[in-house]
């Protein structure tokens, strides 16, 4: 149990003195740019999934 204690107590400190955390502007341009590469990456996927379907629907009504 002592073991764990330290663990949590070593954890603390390096979350809180040792990691540099992003500043506010930082953190809200990197949220903005997972979304918008979230955003673009699933349009991509539907342009796939839209065009094969539509080139599977035709193959079969041949």
């Amino acid at each position: 149990m002592r073991k764990f204690i330290n663990y949590l107590k070593e954890s603390y400190t390096e979350l809180t003195k040792k990691v540099s955390w992003p500043s506010w502007d930082k953190l809200q341009s990197s949220a903005l740019l997972v979304m918008v590469a979230s955003l673009i990456f699933a349009v991509v996927i539907f342009a796939m999934d839209f065009a094969f379907r539509h080139l599977m629907t035709f193959i079969y009504t041949m």
